[in-house]
């Protein structure tokens, strides 16, 4: 019985390395969405990682920053210190998007540059 081990053995570091993989295709890639998506259909896209662009905007009491597109649809985007380097530009932004009504369309930041 022990020489049914050897083959098996030897195969156990390929099955593993298949499953990792098998694995790694099931994360899920970011959603491209726009702005108005974001804003007409924000429960939709809740708890989602998305990617959309923006120009960089602020607001200071309460200080807050945010994205919008031509049509002011808005999301909030976190962390402030991160987006604020780009205030008044154009950015692609990938993060995770989250939706309540009491606190409305906010973005946490995985990925931005410029435009």
């Amino acid at each position: 019985m022990r020489h049914y081990l050897k083959p098996i053995n030897s195969l156990l570091p390929v099955l593993l390395t298949a499953l990792v993989l098998v694995g790694c295709e099931h994360v899920d890639k970011p959603k491209q969405a726009s702005l108005a998506m974001l804003t007409e259909n924000a429960a939709g896209y809740d708890k989602t990682q998305v990617t959309t662009r923006g120009i960089v905007r602020r607001f200071e009491a309460p200080l807050h920053y945010w994205i919008e597109d031509e049509d002011l649809h808005r999301v909030e985007v976190f962390p402030h210190d991160r987006v604020a380097l780009f205030l008044d530009e154009t950015v692609l932004v990938e993060g995770h998007f989250r939706f309540s009504y009491s606190e409305g369309r906010r973005l946490t930041l995985t990925k931005i540059k410029r435009e």
